[in-house]
């Protein structure tokens, strides 16, 4: 059984067949897998296949080389070839956000691969590559302030990063909430403020070593570059996936990510409230129905494809990479072995029935899932979100409220 319980929605109570996913099935059976990674929901029977942590930090890293070489090579050919910039930067933001969204957040749990030290070791370096905020002060607050009794808080980052850096408060209305993250979006001093908090939420909990270390890479990469003649790939192919590219994703998907509390809910504990918390996001909309007359099937079907390559495909590709499409599995089992394998996961525990959990949420598409969370925060207790309360648990500059 489902229902809706707002806007876009749906709440599964029991198995069945997803309508808009099934409408898929139409299609020929090699689009069947595609289509899973897109949506992130696998069709009904579908078998399910294995992927190990490794090959997805090989495929992030593979993605992100991949990306500086077509960019590398736009920019050697020149002439037509610098549209080639356009899928170069796309590739690169593409692995750059999964080593952030997946295997960093894994590292952070310490379930990357399940060895503590190894995982440290590797969300140490990526968050000195990436330079977000530095590994053990990521680790320690995403574990006790997200994951624990103050998820949605004001403790929680999350919530921090919406009062504080997008200025988003209870009351609003949906519009004004996308004309104000909108607005963050593309503000270029957004970008450079955003971009200092990044260097300095690293370096500020980093030890006198690491900082050491990290001062001497920086200065010996910038006279190799300068040695070699590179400034122009740096800044070209490298700086806007690397910056500005990576901070819009990060906005979008923080605006998607979990929402608020309804007012006057006082019950702040159990599966049930956690639960309702965090929705599956999948990407993509129901193919055109059966029997529709030869002109309009051609037109419906043309419609179709293209929404599905130029809206679903790049907000997946670029804001809901890797198993963010599936943040609600993570929610309920945070610590689960087989995370490498999200969708199947999830799918898996679904058809069980959840069980010891509530019914399943999902919304589709990426915009109807931000109006949802938008929509809460509008609702919430105004007074419980109120910005002037986050002095006394806030511990971080304002910029460097921001949460992946």
């Amino acid at each position: 059984m489902s229902s809706q319980v707002s806007d876009g929605v749906e709440l599964m109570s029991s198995y069945r067949k997803d309508p808009v996913r099934e409408s898929m099935t139409v299609l020929p059976a090699v689009f069947a897998l595609p289509l899973t990674l897109l949506t992130g929901k696998p069709h009904a029977g579908q078998r399910p296949f294995r992927i190990t942590p490794t090959v997805h930090l090989v495929n992030a890293m593979l993605s992100v080389s991949s990306g500086l070489a077509l960019s590398a090579g736009a920019l050697a050919w020149t002439g037509w070839w610098l549209l080639l910039l356009l899928p170069g930067w796309a590739m690169t933001l593409h692995g750059i956000r999964n080593l952030r969204m997946m295997i960093f957040h894994q590292c952070a749990h310490r379930n990357m691969w399940g060895r503590r030290k190894l995982d440290a070791l590797l969300g140490r370096v990526l968050s000195a590559l990436l330079l977000i905020q530095h590994y053990d002060t990521y680790s320690a607050e995403h574990v006790r302030d997200h994951h624990a009794l103050h998820h949605m808080t004001l403790r929680d980052p999350t919530v921090q990063a919406f009062l504080l850096t997008l200025r988003l408060r209870p009351g609003m209305t949906r519009r004004q909430m996308w004309r104000m993250a909108m607005a963050k979006t593309f503000s270029p001093g957004f970008h450079a403020r955003f971009f200092v908090a990044r260097i300095c939420s690293y370096c500020s909990a980093a030890t006198r070593i690491e900082r050491t270390v990290f001062l001497c890479s920086v200065l010996t990469l910038a006279a190799l570059v300068s040695w070699l003649g590179l400034w122009t790939f740096v800044l070209v192919a490298w700086l806007p996936p690397g910056t500005v590219f990576f901070q819009m994703s990060n906005v979008l998907r923080l605006c998607v990510k979990h929402t608020f509390p309804a007012a006057g809910v006082t019950e702040r504990r159990g599966r049930d409230y956690f639960a309702g918390l965090t929705n599956a996001i999948f990407l993509g909309e129901a193919a055109p129905a059966p029997g529709l007359a030869w002109p309009k099937r051609m037109r419906a079907w043309a419609r179709w494809w293209l929404r599905m390559a130029f809206v679903h495909f790049p907000a997946r590709y670029l804001v809901l990479t890797g198993d963010t499409v599936c943040h609600d599995f993570h929610h309920r089992y945070p610590m689960s072995n087989n995370w490498a394998n999200y969708i199947f996961a999830r799918e898996a525990d679904f058809t069980k029935g959840h069980p010891g959990w509530p019914p399943y949420r999902h919304v589709w598409g990426l915009a109807a899932g931000v109006n949802v969370v938008f929509d809460s925060l509008a609702a919430a207790d105004a007074t419980e979100y109120d910005p002037e309360r986050l002095t006394a648990v806030n511990r971080r500059d304002l910029f460097l409220a921001f949460d992946d």
